[in-house]
Order: structure tokens, then sequence, then C-alpha cells
């Protein structure tokens, strides 16, 4: 079994109705372990690889992720596309608490956290203009559509560092940006998967306001799990969806993101960092 598609999101979705689990795979990487094992199995006809994204019971702070670990699981299972589905805050008023936003573009806000599988010896600069796979991304509205559950496409992803939520401040600051969500996670995911050559998309499931609406001047985890609760039917029928309708193929400049990033000499990489990106570049040494 090798699945193309990999869904990083939370352990509810291991439930999922349609889903049915074949294996945990553990797996090994250079860069530590991944948050947990990934479970593998049918959904829609289709072989896929889930990960909790906090690991199962969430343990993990959006701090304490191995991202490179995670992505690198994703790759070393064969995985070319990953749909990733997170909680956020809202920042405009036009997305609303229980909505889902296909977000375009991403605003780093992080601070330290390692966002590349580079270094140690070889240099490489992927594009990253545009962050989101544009086909998944339509691929993702496209299910929506079909399952009736409103995602809107395009707008600004503003990750920030966490745990802690924004003060009103820093939410008001946001706002005049023009950023249109804010949450702690998926800008290292997009980042890595780029470099990992795999398409990537992030379905951004609104749980509240943030702290500058005068409405909802406080985020409570409480409420956040509320509408957590609320989203996971919506997230699930929109998977089902997106899985069901995948091409068994697809073409995309994602795949080659390598192709004319890499800036080292080839003969000057230490033999080390070779055989660790070994399975992320060793195509481009052959």
């Amino acid at each position: 079994m090798t699945p193309i598609i990999g869904i990083i999101g939370g352990s509810g979705l291991y439930s999922m109705p349609g889903f049915t689990v074949q294996e945990e795979v553990t797996i090994e990487t250079p860069f530590g372990p991944p948050s947990d094992a990934y479970v593998v199995g049918k959904l829609a006809g289709r072989d896929v690889a889930f990960l909790t994204r906090h690991g199962k019971g969430h343990r993990l702070t959006p701090t304490e992720l191995n991202f490179r670990a995670n992505i690198y699981g994703m790759k070393k299972l064969g995985v070319k596309h990953i749909l990733s589905l997170s909680a956020v805050g809202s920042l405009k008023e036009e997305h609303q608490p229980l909505d889902f936003v296909v977000p375009d573009q991403f605003f780093d806000r992080t601070m330290g956290r390692i966002s590349t599988f580079f270094g140690e010896g070889l240099v490489g600069h992927v594009g990253f203009g545009e962050p989101i796979c544009a086909q998944m991304s339509q691929r993702v509205v496209d299910a929506a559509k079909a399952c009736g559950v409103t995602a809107k496409q395009g707008g600004t992803y503003l990750c920030m560092e966490g745990p802690a939520f924004s003060t009103k401040a820093e939410s008001n600051v946001y706002r005049s940006w023009g950023m249109d969500i804010i949450g702690m996670t998926n800008l290292q995911e997009a980042k890595l998967a780029r470099e990992a050559e795999i398409c990537y998309v992030t379905v951004a499931m609104v749980t509240d306001y943030d702290c500058w609406h005068p409405e909802h001047s406080s985020v409570t985890v409480t409420d956040i799990i509320a509408n957590l609760t609320k989203n996971a039917e919506n997230a699930a029928k929109l998977v089902a969806a997106f899985v069901g309708a995948f091409p068994d193929t697809m073409d995309c400049k994602c795949h080659s993101a390598l192709a004319n990033a890499l800036i080292t000499d080839k003969s000057k990489v230490p033999d080390a960092t070779r055989k660790k990106l070994e399975l992320i570049v060793g195509k481009y040494f052959a």
C-alpha cells in the first residue's frame, strides 16, 4: 500500500465514516520522531495516510511539533499530496466561526522554528511566492461544493508562535495588515512540503474571532473545543469528497520544486548530509 494522499489533522478523523484502518506505521526519520504513528488505510477506495498533528491526546504544543519529521514521514510513505486541516481564529467579520477558509498565502510570526530540511553543507532555496498548491486548493473547494460545506478560497493565514492566544493589540495590528485568519502550525508544514516536492493545501476551520471582536472579547479553550466538535462532521465530509474525487495522477510543478533550488556545488556536499537528505534530494544527485 502506497498512499498518495496524506491527511494532517486531529485524531478524530481516524474514526470518520468510510475510513478503514489497515495499519499504524511508526516511522524513524533523520530528524527524530514524528508526532505519532501514521494511520494508513482506505477511504473512498483510495489509500490514504493520516497523522494527528499534536499526537494522540493532543500532547504537543505548536512550538514542540517536529515539522521536519512529520513531512519527512509522509514523503517516506510515498505521499505526493497533503491535505492539512487546522483550527484557526478569524481576523475578519466575513470569516465566521464554523466557516472553512482555504488560504493561498502565509505570513510568518513564529520565532526560531526550524522550517527547512537544508543546512549542514547543502543550501537550497525553493520558490515560495505561491505557498499553496493551486490545483489542490481548487479540488478542496470543488469537494466542499459537492458535499454542501462552505469553503472560501483565498486569503492570508498568519502563523503565530503560541501557545497563548493573541493580545487584543496584536490582533488589531494583524487586522490592519489585512490578514484573514490566524493559526499556529501550517506555515512550517507548507514550507517543508514544498522542499519535499509534495503538493500541499490548508483547510482552515474557523473556531472563533480571535480577541478583537467586541462581542467575542476573549477566546476560551471551551469555546474553541465546542466549535471544533461542530466542525468535525463537515471536515469528515470534505475529506471524503476530496479523496473520492482525486485523480489517479496529477502533474504539478510542486513535484519539481527543487529542480532549480539547490545552490551548493554537489561535489562539496558532505556525504553525511547527502545520506541524511537522500529521500528529499537524491534524484538530483543521480
